[in-house]
C-alpha cells in the first residue's frame, strides 16, 4: 500500500475516532510547519498501526490511555479518552487502567488523567461545590 492510501485510510479512522472538527483543529494547529508531522500521524499512526488486527480498537484505546497517563501527557490523554469512549470503552475499564498507572507509575501520574476522565464521563465534581 502506498503512503497516499495509508494517509487516506488513517484520516478516515482518525475522524471516526475523534470527530471531523477535532481532527481538522489538530491538523491545522501548527500550520504548514506541522503538516509533515500530521502526514506521518495520519499515514503511519492511524493508517498503519491502528489498522493492525491483533488488538481490538477498545484495547488499543486503553493502552493509549495508560501510556499517555504514565508519560504525563494530559492533552493527549484527553484526546484519546474521547477516542476510547467512541471505541466503546467503559468508565470502569478506564478507571482500572488509571489505577494501574497509579500503582506502577505513581499516584501523581494518575491524578490529572482521573480528573480528565471524570469530566469526559460526565462525572466531574461541581467546581463551585464546597468540600
Amino acid at each position: 500500500m502506498d503512503t497516499s492510501e495509508l494517509y487516506a485510510r488513517g484520516l478516515r479512522r482518525r475522524k471516526k475516532l475523534f470527530g471531523e472538527a477535532d481532527v481538522a483543529e489538530r491538523m491545522s494547529a501548527a500550520g504548514e510547519f506541522g503538516a509533515p508531522l500530521q502526514n506521518i500521524i495520519n499515514a503511519y499512526v492511524y493508517g498503519d498501526v491502528w489498522e493492525r488486527p491483533a488488538l481490538s480498537d477498545d484495547i488499543r484505546s486503553l493502552v493509549m490511555l495508560g501510556m499517555m497517563a504514565a508519560s504525563g501527557k494530559p492533552a493527549e490523554f484527553r484526546v484519546h479518552a474521547k477516542g476510547a469512549l467512541a471505541n466503546g470503552c467503559t468508565k470502569e475499564q478506564v478507571q482500572d487502567v488509571l489505577l494501574l498507572v497509579a500503582m506502577y507509575c505513581g499516584v501523581p501520574a494518575a491524578i490529572e488523567p482521573v480528573r480528565i476522565a471524570a469530566e469526559i464521563f460526565g462525572e466531574a465534581a461541581d467546581p463551585t461545590a464546597k468540600p
